[in-house]
């Protein structure tokens, strides 16, 4: 919505043209929970008199209704459109609002202030030039205050105001205004934020939201809106820096046109200009920049552009064409800042997928240094990260990928992590830099491959991933199945999740996390013995279905075959023979299986073996007749 002027009903022709023009800033409320972030904007649209009459008469019928202020208008409820948020009385979701004044035009995001939806926050952030970081006068600086600030600071918003909301409830005291002030300055120097502007304010009274109210006569800085309408946004920063266009998809309508499609994320290009395009290093130069209103002589940071090369090479959705003197930077292993979004805690070890501009890779967290205290900024040991926690961790990735530091680039810096198995979103990160190694070691060619080992054994490796619950019978029934092979002549190896615990997961637990990095090493070392050419039987519960899925990606397709060893837990009681299951009932066994661990029964395995109906010859049998019908063995 625009706000209302003069112009449109004299000279609309001249509004419009006013309006094209004007710079847009973006920029987010956030804060704790009932800080007034929704309040605030309802207001500004209010006093801006953006609102229809339509939109009062309705907004005034629920705020009798769900309002908050008695028989005064919720101004909150302008932006709360979630019926979970106006029953609740607080943001869920991030409510997105288009308006204008004379000078300048808003798009502005209202984040959740509850620690659950710190994410949501996350989201909003990610394109802001600015911040309005709301403070409850009467509460000060809160966790979430502070957990905001941090994000801030390391999404790189650069401008911050500080709106100590509420003043009317604290009489209008500067000395309560100048307490918090200090308080949030000695915080903030330790984040290294600069650019702060503090502003008492009154968002339901409407006190230095558009105009000074007459109740802090002693606070003789701007408004909020004057404050948003001046602040500088360096829309040329981005045309300043090296040249980037991730490749987001690849333009062929006919045999003459082969073009690069994407939105250019930093510097500008001009035909004749040179190239490298990443992570493949090949090189060319621009021969036309093709746009649906037809061709460019120059293209800038922000336009989504198609890129004619002068030469034909091989460029893929996920490549970045960068300038020839500044390429983006190679590699696959990074130091990284990372926040976590999601309810089921981040697992060293565990596979998911990162979306880094427009590449995706599989990608696993090798390491987190150091979880960040939001409170004191202390860095403290873990093995996890829970929801809103944030560490500062290693990363991994399955092949390499073009990018460039966050702190240069947001676009080619930025990434999110994703559940390989939901696809839900439960993690955004930040890339640091590259880790030497990553540049260092190389993959050693050998003349002796996977298929000259196999042919020599007369069969084809494969790996028998056996999962189920203690006590099921996998280890029986793969000692079993090894026994036939043998006899068969076929060459094997027989991995059993106790008999790996004596040697090379001997140091690991049965945590989550522990059992994450057990199934891992194993998954390795299964792909080594596959690689030998052998037939590699595991014995484990693997108990969630993410990790039983690294182990298959580790391995060429139709190597892995998932075998389920299905068998109801109170059989698997009844059977108990190492007396595990007597132990986790009485507490003494922690973490175990069944009992207070979850177990991910497969969804889709190769062979499902129901041992309350088959017994171990029967299903070994079944083992080998699948063997058979895949052409692992004659």
């Amino acid at each position: 919505m625009s706000h209302s002027s003069e112009l449109i009903a004299g000279d609309i022709a001249g509004y419009l043209k006013a309006h094209e023009h004007k710079g847009l800033l973006r920029f987010i409320t956030c804060g704790s929970v009932d800080d007034g972030k929704s309040t605030l904007i309802g207001r500004l649209l209010f006093e801006s008199k953006l609102l229809f009459e339509d939109q009062l008469a309705a907004i005034e019928a629920d705020s009798k209704k769900f309002g908050t202020q008695g028989n005064d208008i919720d101004f909150a409820l302008l932006v709360d459109g979630l019926a979970a948020e106006r029953e609740q009385g607080i943001t869920i979701d991030v409510a997105y609002r288009f308006f204008s004044t004379d000078k300048r035009k808003f798009i502005v995001a209202d984040t959740p202030g509850h620690e659950q939806y710190t994410r949501n926050m996350v989201t909003g952030a990610s394109t802001a030039d600015a911040a309005i970081l709301m403070v409850d006068a009467r509460q000060g600086i809160l966790t979430q205050t502070r957990r905001h600030s941090f994000l801030m600071s390391l999404i790189g918003i650069r401008h911050i105001v500080v709106a100590i909301n509420k003043m009317d409830l604290v009489d209008h005291s500067k000395v309560r205004y100048d307490e918090i002030v200090d308080a949030y300055l000695v915080f903030a120097k330790q984040l290294g934020l600069e650019a702060i502007t503090f502003i008492p304010m009154s968002a339901l009274k409407g006190d230095n939201v558009t105009e000074h109210g007459h109740h802090m006569p002693w606070y003789h800085g701007p408004t909020l809106m004057a404050y948003l309408e001046t602040i500088e946004v360096d829309e040329e920063r981005l045309q300043r820096l090296p040249f980037r266009m991730p490749v987001q998809w690849v333009n062929r309508p006919n045999l003459d046109f082969r073009g690069f499609t994407g939105m250019i994320s930093s510097g500008r290009v001009k035909p004749g200009d040179a190239i490298r395009v990443q992570p493949s290093g090949k090189c060319s130069a621009i021969k036309r920049i093709y746009t649906f209103d037809g061709d460019l002589e120059e293209a800038i940071a922000g336009q989504s552009v198609t890129l004619l090369l002068e030469d034909e090479i091989d460029i893929s959705r996920g490549d970045v064409i960068s300038g020839v003197e500044q390429p983006a930077e190679i590699a696959d292993q990074f130091e990284t800042t990372l926040v976590w979004m999601h309810e089921q805690p981040l697992l060293p070890g565990r596979p998911y997928l990162m979306k880094l501009g427009t590449q995706t890779v599989s990608a696993t967290v090798t390491d987190i240094k150091y979880q960040v205290n939001v409170n004191t900024l202390e860095h403290t040991a873990a093995k996890q990260l829970d929801l809103n926690g944030i560490g500062v961790c290693t990363l991994s990735l399955s092949q390499p990928v073009a990018f460039d530091a966050y702190r240069d680039n947001q676009d080619t810096g930025g990434f999110i992590l994703i559940d390989r198995m939901t696809h839900n979103t439960v993690g955004a990160g930040m890339l640091h830099f590259a880790l030497r190694r990553s540049q260092n070691i190389h993959m050693q060619h050998v003349d002796i491959d996977k298929q000259a080992r196999a042919l020599t054994k007369n069969q084809k490796p494969a790996v028998l991933w056996l999962t189920g619950l203690s006590g099921a019978g996998k280890s029986t029934i793969a000692n079993r199945v090894e026994k036939k092979l043998h006899a068969a002549g076929q060459h094997t190896y027989l991995l059993d999740g106790d008999n790996v615990r004596h040697g090379l997961n001997r140091d690991l637990g049965f945590t989550d996390a522990d059992r994450v990095e057990n199934i891992r090493r194993v998954g390795e070392v299964a792909k080594l013995m596959v690689d030998a050419g052998l037939i590699v039987l595991t014995a484990f519960i693997s108990p969630f279905r993410s990790e039983r899925q690294l182990a298959r990606d580790l391995v060429e397709d139709g190597e892995f075959i998932e075998i389920f060893v299905d068998t109801p837990l109170e059989v698997a009681e009844e059977r108990d023979t190492k007396g595990l299951y007597k132990k986790a009932r009485r507490g003494e066994l922690k973490n175990f299986t069944g009992i207070d661990s979850a177990y991910e029964a497969p969804e889709t395995p190769e062979l499902r073996i129901d041992t309350t109906h088959l017994g171990e010859e029967e299903a070994a049998d079944a083992i080998i007749e699948l063997l058979r019908h895949r052409q692992i063995i004659a």
